[in-house]
This record gives structure tokens, sequence and C-alpha cells, in this order.
């Protein structure tokens, strides 16, 4: 398998250093395309990937094209290579370019388009993607077994629950740092050391999660498993109920729903 990606930034370095500890593929089967000199200097000598300026010859003989560019970029990319796509299937992780964009500016119709979200960087990201029309059973298939060398990936068949996993998915993991960041402001406040409240913060956080994942039960009931009647647990939540956090997740997430359908 043959993968090309134009960008090696954050998130290009990101796939390719899963596909490669994956081993889904090797590095001389790896091409990637950046502007900057430094980081194809830097991705070349890290990951023994072929790296290049031009992007219409890294993507030469390549079965999967990867798009992990800046928005603002994908115009005068898709005007530079659209001549020379023949065959590979176009995998794009632009944030807000929909998939008749990327067909119309490409001239193609074999594209795929995803919402990664930061945590690929370690393998545990989350990814919802959806196929277009002239995408064939086989290029699903090599683009879910990118997408799944990065974390979990689930495909869609309406475009709209993209711009939905952006405002959940996508955005959700800055929600996550933001009430992470809270509770060891929290923990230092009572007169824990900032060390010893971010480990104890972050266990709990990991511990939490898997629980629910492996016990597969509905929070709330796991919720009520910790919270005793007139205890130290319901007197906190107490406060966070008066205070509204349900209610502002609901119009943050909302609000970052009706931000990408404008993108």
């Amino acid at each position: 398998m043959k993968i090309a990606l134009i960008g090696g930034g954050v998130m290009g370095e990101a796939i390719v250093s899963r596909l490669l500890f994956q081993k889904v593929t090797g590095s001389g089967d790896i091409v990637i395309s950046d502007a900057n000199r430094q980081r194809r200097e830097l991705l070349n000598e890290k990951y023994g990937v072929e790296t290049l300026y031009d992007n219409c010859l890294a993507i030469e003989g390549a079965d999967i094209v990867v798009l992990a560019i800046k928005p603002g970029d994908l115009s005068r990319i898709m005007r530079e290579i659209k001549a020379s796509l023949s065959q590979q299937v176009v995998l794009s992780i632009v944030a807000g370019a929909s998939l008749d964009e990327l067909c119309r500016g490409l001239e193609y119709s074999p594209v795929v388009r995803a919402m990664p979200n930061m945590p690929v960087c370690i393998g545990e990201g989350m990814t919802v993607w959806i196929a277009g029309a002239g995408v064939s059973e086989e290029q699903k298939e090599l683009s879910r077994l990118i997408l799944s060398a990065v974390g979990k990936e689930k495909c869609v068949e309406e475009e709209k629950y993209l711009d939905m996993a952006t405002a959940l998915s996508g955005s959700g993991p800055a929600y996550i740092f933001l009430v992470i960041e809270a509770l060891i402001d929290a923990g230092v406040h009572i007169g824990l050391s900032r060390d010893v409240a971010r480990e104890l913060v972050v266990q709990t956080i990991l511990g939490s999660t898997r629980a629910l994942e492996q016990l597969n039960r509905h929070p709330a009931e796991l919720r009520n498993m910790v919270t005793s009647p007139g205890g130290t647990t319901a007197e906190a939540l107490l406060y966070l109920e008066k205070g509204g956090l349900r209610s502002l997740f609901l119009q943050a997430v909302t609000a970052a729903y009706d931000k990408a359908r404008c993108l």
C-alpha cells in the first residue's frame, strides 16, 4: 500500500507515526510533501520516509492521498494536484471542507472526508468519516485501515454527522482538558500540591472512563454508585447542578455545532 501525505504538520506526522507503529505499512511506502524544508528534513530523519516539496510528484503511484493541510491552503493545493489524480482515493482531514467542495475542487469523485480529534497523536483518537459516492468498497477499507491506526473510527452515511462530530468529539478534548485544569486548581485551592492534585485528577479521569467503557453501564448508574445519600459527593454534585453544568455543556456543544455548519 502506497500512501502519500500532503502536509507534514502535527496531524500528518501523527498519521505517519501510528501507521509505522501499527505496522500497517513500511517507511518505504510513505511519501510526505510539505513546503517547509525543516519539517521535511525532520520527518525524513525521524521516520525514514521520503519527503518532497512537489505535491504532484508525491502522489505519483500512491493508493491513497491524505490531505492533512490547513483550510487556507486547500484551494491552491487542489488546483495543483487535480490533474495528477488517477485511481487513488483522496482522504481529507481538512476542517470544514465538505465532500462537495472537495470533489468540485479536485474534479474527482473518489473522496473521503474525515474528522479526527487531537488524541490521534497518541493513537487514541476518535475519527468520524464519510465516503463519497465515487469511493469503491476497496477504497473504503483502505481508508478505514488508515483511520483505525490512529484510534477508533466510525463511518456515517450522512455528512451532517461530521459537523456534529466536530462539535462533540473534535472539540471534545478541549472541554475535557478544561475540566481537568479546573479540578487540579480546585485541589490546589483546598491544600494539595499541584503535582499531587494533577496525579489524582488524571488517574481519576482515566479510571472513570475505563470503568464506563468496561462495565457498559449508563453514566448515571455509575454516578449513583459513587454518590451516598447526604455524603460529600452529593454535596458537590448539588453545587454543580446549581451552577448549570449540564446546561452549559449543552449550550457549548450546540454553539460549536452551529459554528461548524458555518465553516
